[in-house]
């Protein structure tokens, strides 16, 4: 008896830690994509008679992660693309959020949704988008610091500057000005 018990204590001791592990790696590992999907560098050298010119421009993401999650509350836009996240959780860390998409950059022409099942695993947030047609739409979206740096090289910079925000990847959005667009920042307001 108390061999069946040590066996089933060490093998509950074992697995529990292995599953939640499982999870937040999964969640961890997602919010790696979508950061590395959001960050760019660019660099360029031309040189015209002699004289050459420098450009370098580079943007990274970091995921933020806070340890009170109501502290994510707040409203966000993107303004080239007309759509707005409005984020609000409560103390006990319910989630309740709604939005507006503009269609192809037209605010009079869009579309509002709520988010159910929302959940924040790290700086990672997930959720189902409800249309007001009841259609639905996968929703994914890592909590970060956009870090802008210009210069003529990376080791020469001109300005930096950070802003804090919600990046998306994986959509497909059509502004005004019919750049197509396959990211979002939604920087806080």
């Amino acid at each position: 008896m108390r061999i069946i018990f040590s066996l089933v204590l060490f093998f509950s001791v074992w697995l529990i830690p292995s599953v939640i592990f499982a999870q937040n790696s999964n969640a961890q590992q997602r919010t790696q994509e979508i950061v590395s999907l959001l960050s760019k560098t660019k660099y360029q050298l031309k040189a015209q008679r002699g004289v050459s010119k420098e450009k370098y421009k580079s943007v990274r993401s970091e995921p933020v992660t806070y340890k009170n999650t109501a502290d994510y509350s707040g409203l966000y836009e993107v303004p080239s693309a007309g759509y707005s996240l409005e984020i609000k959780i409560s103390a006990n860390g319910e989630i309740a959020a709604t939005g507006s998409e503009s269609k192809d950059g037209d605010a009079s022409q869009g579309r509002k949704f709520t988010f159910r099942n929302s959940k924040i695993d790290g700086a990672l947030l997930t959720a189902t988008k409800v249309y007001d047609d009841g259609s639905t739409e996968k929703f994914e979206g890592v909590f970060i610091n956009q870090i802008n740096i210009e210069g003529t090289s990376p080791t020469q910079i001109e300005r930096q500057s950070t802003t804090f925000g919600l990046g998306v990847a994986d959509v497909r959005v059509k502004t005004a000005s019919g750049v197509n667009l396959d990211k979002l920042f939604y920087q806080k307001k």
